[in-house]
C-alpha cells in the first residue's frame, strides 16, 4: 500500500491514561513518526493524574500541535475515548486505541491503518503478548500467555488474520463507533467485549490482524491481580445482563471456581465438599509443573499460582455482578 493511499485517510490516535509520568513521553515519542503518514493527531486523555503525567502532557501539547491534551473527570478509559472522539473526532476517519502501559512495534499505526483499508473492516484488533520483569509478574505474563490463563482466547495467543467477534482493541471506524453509540461508560471493565457485541449485532465487521500485535505488562502483586480480574469478571457479568450474552465455553468453566471454592468451607460438614475445589487446585499445579518440566519454564508453578488468582478472581467478580440484587432491583 502507497503512502498516497494512507495519508488520504485520517486518524484520531486517543491515549487513556492515570499517573504514567515514567510511560507517557517515550510512548509519545514512539507514535510520533506516524503522524504524518497517517494525517494523525494524538490526543492523551488524562484521568486526573497526580504523579507529574499531566504536566509533562501540557507540555508535549505546547512543543507539537499535533499532540493534544485533554482532561477526563469521569477517569475510566472508556469516558476518556468517548470524550476524545466527540470533541475531537469530527474530521477523522478512523479512532486509534493506544494502552499507556504497552509497548508497540514502529509501525504499528501504519499497519492498521492498513489492514483496515485493505479488507474494509470497521474495527481492527490485535493479539496481545504479555511480559513481566519481576518474578510474579513474569509468572503472571506465563500464565496470561497460557491456555491455563487465557483459555485459548486467539487475542492472547495470536492467529492468522481473521473475521473475529473481539479482540483487543486498536483500531475503529469512527463512524462505524459513533452509530453503536461509543463505549458504555458505566462499565469500568469489559467496555470493549460490550461493544464489540454491538458492532456485531448492528453489522458492522472486526478484522484480526496477524500484521502486528501490542506487548501488554501485567499486575506484579497479587491483590492488584486479583481486583483486576475481579473487575473482569463483573464487566462479563454486566455484559451477561445487559444482553443476555452467555459467556463462551472457555469462560464457564472458571465460572464455577468461586462456588466450588467457597463450597469447600462446608467440609466442616461433610469432607467430600472439598473434592470439587481440590480438582481445580489439583489440576492447575499439575499444568504448572507440566510447563516446569515439560517446557523448561522454571515459572510454570507460580505462573499456576497466578492463573488460580485470576480464575477466582473472574469467577467472584462475575457472581458478585450477577447476584447484586440492589442493583437489579434499582
Amino acid at each position: 500500500m502507497n503512502s498516497e493511499e494512507l495519508t488520504s485517510t485520517s486518524s484520531l490516535i486517543v491515549i487513556p491514561c492515570l499517573d504514567e509520568a515514567s510511560h507517557i513521553e517515550a510512548l509519545i515519542e514512539k507514535l510520533r513518526p506516524a503522524l504524518t503518514p497517517l494525517n494523525a493527531q494524538i490526543v492523551i486523555a488524562d484521568g486526573g493524574s497526580t504523579d507529574g503525567t499531566r504536566d509533562i502532557a501540557r507540555r508535549l501539547a505546547t512543543e507539537d500541535p499535533r499532540v493534544l491534551f485533554l482532561d477526563n473527570p469521569k477517569r475510566i478509559q472508556s469516558a476518556a475515548i468517548n470524550r476524545a472522539v466527540a470533541e475531537l473526532g469530527a474530521d477523522s476517519d478512523y479512532l486509534i486505541r493506544i494502552d499507556a502501559h504497552g509497548t508497540y512495534p514502529d509501525d504499528y499505526c501504519e499497519r492498521l491503518v492498513e489492514d483496515a483499508l485493505a479488507t474494509g473492516a470497521d474495527s481492527v484488533v490485535v493479539a496481545m503478548q504479555t511480559v513481566g520483569f519481576s518474578t510474579f509478574q513474569k509468572a503472571t505474563a506465563f500464565a496470561q500467555n497460557s491456555k491455563l490463563g487465557n483459555g485459548g482466547s486467539k487475542h492472547r495467543t495470536g492467529a492468522v488474520g481473521h473475521w473475529a467477534e473481539h479482540g483487543h482493541h486498536a483500531l475503529m471506524r469512527i463512524e462505524a463507533f459513533k452509530a453503536v453509540g461509543g463505549y458504555d461508560e458505566s462499565f469500568s471493565h469489559n467496555e470493549d467485549a460490550e461493544l464489540d457485541y454491538r458492532l456485531g449485532k448492528a453489522g458492522y465487521r472486526i478484522w484480526m490482524t496477524d500484521r502486528t500485535s501490542m506487548v501488554y505488562y501485567p499486575r506484579a502483586k497479587i491483590v492488584p491481580l486479583f481486583r483486576q480480574y475481579f473487575g473482569y469478571g463483573r464487566g462479563r457479568a454486566k455484559n451477561f445482563l445487559k444482553h443476555r450474552a452467555m459467556p463462551g465455553l472457555r469462560q464457564m468453566v472458571p465460572l464455577a471456581v468461586a462456588p466450588v471454592v467457597f463450597g469447600a468451607l462446608l467440609a466442616i460438614v461433610n469432607w467430600m465438599a472439598v473434592l470439587p475445589a481440590g480438582v481445580w487446585a489439583g489440576a492447575c499445579l499439575g499444568y504448572g509443573v507440566w510447563m516446569a518440566l515439560g517446557q523448561r519454564n522454571p515459572y510454570g508453578p507460580l505462573a499456576a499460582v497466578a492463573a488460580m488468582v485470576m480464575h477466582l478472581a473472574w469467577s467472584a467478580g462475575f457472581w458478585r455482578e450477577l447476584l447484586d440484587f440492589r442493583r437489579r432491583v434499582a
